[in-house]
């Protein structure tokens, strides 16, 4: 059976190796641009890409899957295209260009969190249990029939980072068994049932802690918002980063967003009851203890996050 992988990001790449190990011809790698890293900001291919050219696979670099990226791909006559956090939207032209059309990898337990953002929104809202599924792509936002799906337990702990790490892994058996399925046969997707909840791309804005919300609330929002696009607070005026916040149900006197150096420990008054800090950076600094920060104010328990 002949593949196209459409991929970018490091947790699309399981799925490639998984492809590949399982015996799938993969005719090319589509994915994004280069784009640039660090504070040279040096030229760098994407993590799928990166793998491509390890194993060998022509790599088709598009930002968009126009009419001269659907004529490329058009070119390897794939059976079938799956994709994988491309980072771009396939149009109606070219979704019909493979025999058995595309076959997309998501993050979530479709309906719910259709969109760019799912284990981040996810974990922002609270759920105890998220997932993964492999649809029919169609025009419609995340809309097509399921294939097949799996579950994971979301843990008290877990970053977008470590949650996404893992559905990566099982997610990528999951494909495979779904395109060995079609390529035997049989496959039988089934409409999507149940409550659709949406999960725009995470903007900068979404990481910014409001202080009068619960703490469990800003734990929560914390670890969905880590380690993209971050959490974060001002102090004067100034932005600073957070690390994902621990409860601290003992302490309840604190007001919202004053700080207070509990021995080795820094924390926060919220809505509720107080949080504690990890580790903070400042504007212009690296990350760092949050007590070695505490330390160096004159006088901390002066200092309100805004």
């Amino acid at each position: 059976m002949k593949v196209l992988f459409a991929g970018t990001p490091a947790v699309a790449v399981p799925s490639l190796d998984a492809l590949v190990k399982a015996g799938f011809e993969i005719v090319a790698v589509l994915t994004r641009p280069d784009a640039p890293v660090g504070r040279k900001r040096v030229l760098t291919p994407s993590p799928v890409a990166a793998r491509a050219m390890e194993l060998g696979i022509e790599v088709i670099r598009a930002a968009k899957v126009d009419a001269e990226t659907t004529a490329r791909i058009a070119a390897f006559a794939p059976d079938v295209a799956a994709i994988v956090a491309y980072g771009g939207i396939v149009p109606k032209a070219s979704l019909g260009v493979p025999t058995h059309g595309w076959v997309n990898l998501h993050f979530s337990l479709l309906p719910a969190w259709r969109g760019a953002a799912p284990v981040q929104r996810s974990i922002i809202a609270g759920d105890d249990v998220t997932g993964a599924a492999t649809f029919q792509l169609e025009e419609g936002l995340d809309t097509g029939p399921v294939f097949g799906t799996l579950t994971e337990t979301v843990r008290p702990e877990d970053t977008a980072g470590d949650l996404l790490e893992r559905l990566s892994i099982s997610g990528a058996v999951l494909l495979s068994q779904t395109l060995s399925a079609i390529d035997a046969g049989q496959a039988a997707p089934q409409p999507q049932q149940g409550e659709i909840s949406l999960a725009p791309k995470l903007t900068l804005e979404d990481g910014r802690l409001d202080w009068n919300q619960p703490a469990l609330a800003l734990s929560r929002r914390s670890r969905g918002v880590t380690p993209e696009p971050g959490a974060w607070t001002t102090v004067d005026g100034q932005r600073i980063k957070l690390e994902p916040v621990a409860l601290r149900p003992d302490i309840k006197d604190l007001p919202p967003g004053n700080i207070r150096l509990d021995g080795t420990k820094v924390v926060v008054g919220t809505g509720s009851h107080a949080v504690e800090l990890r580790r903070i950076q400042p504007a212009g600094k690296k990350m760092m203890p949050s007590a070695d920060w505490a330390r160096g104010l004159a006088t901390p328990e002066r200092v309100v996050f805004e």
